[in-house]
């Protein structure tokens, strides 16, 4: 799975460049922000491969926002390539941020998907020689048929009454009837852990929590439609863990 962050605030725009980036490969996970906070917001939770930024964002730089991303870590030499109308930003950027490359705007869809499959083949070579070996991942059954899950593709996992639901990046696994306690066994590990009594979260991913009872919270994620909860049991643990990614 490759992760790809795109900002940019025109919404319709973004929504087309990504639309053009999808059609590449199913299995990308295309990321998107509208702005600077949220995009820093994402790349500090998820794990991204690359980025596109468009340099003139209304409320910020493109170029202050992949300043900030090159002080992470984890982000010192990622790839950023630029969006932009005007060339000569692109001069700057590769002194100052080292970036991978840009395009111009109004982009060409061949040009998008071109540069998109080359990142994707080098960091895929990268990937084959020793990425997914050291990646976590579980082996459900379904039908007597083992599933491969990788840890960081799980959004959340909810079992309730009989049935019990993986739901992750590629889709949404019904396994066969399984315990809480028999999956956290599993999947449990410094990120992902039991929220409430029928729910297990990926705290990575979480976006928002939102109190909609005296002892009840609701879970929203990047990038996903469906939610998950949290119980008061739990709730001094999901803060914990969530202080701890501040620090």
């Amino acid at each position: 799975m490759i992760n790809i962050l795109v900002v940019e605030d025109e919404e319709i725009q973004r929504k087309n460049f990504i639309k053009m980036i999808k059609e590449i490969d199913k299995n990308i996970s295309a990321y998107e922000a509208e702005d600077e906070e949220a995009a820093l917001q994402i790349a500090k939770d998820c794990n991204i491969d690359f980025f596109y930024f468009d340099i003139s964002l209304k409320a910020s730089s493109g170029l202050d926002l992949a300043l900030k991303i090159r002080k992470i870590h984890k982000y010192e030499l990622s790839w950023i390539i630029f969006i932009t109308t005007y060339e000569q930003h692109a001069l700057y950027a590769f002194k100052k941020i080292h970036c991978y490359d840009y395009i111009l705007k109004p982009y060409n869809k061949e040009d998008v998907k071109n540069m998109t499959k080359c990142i994707i083949s080098h960091i895929g070579s990268k990937n084959n020689s020793y990425g997914e070996k050291s990646e976590k991942y579980v082996l459900f059954e379904k039908n007597k048929i083992k599933i491969k899950v990788f840890l960081k593709d799980i959004y959340f996992i909810e079992v309730v009454l009989r049935n019990t639901i993986v739901h992750t990046v590629q889709g949404k696994y019904e396994l066969d009837r399984m315990s809480l306690k028999n999956v956290l066994s599993l999947v449990k590990n410094d990120f992902i852990i039991q929220s409430h009594r029928s729910y297990i979260i990926n705290t990575k991913y979480i976006r928002q929590i939102e109190k909609i009872a005296p002892t009840s919270w609701r879970v929203s994620f990047y990038n996903y439609h469906e939610p998950a909860f949290i119980g008061a049991q739990y709730k001094d643990n999901v803060d914990e863990i969530l202080r701890s990614r501040q620090v």
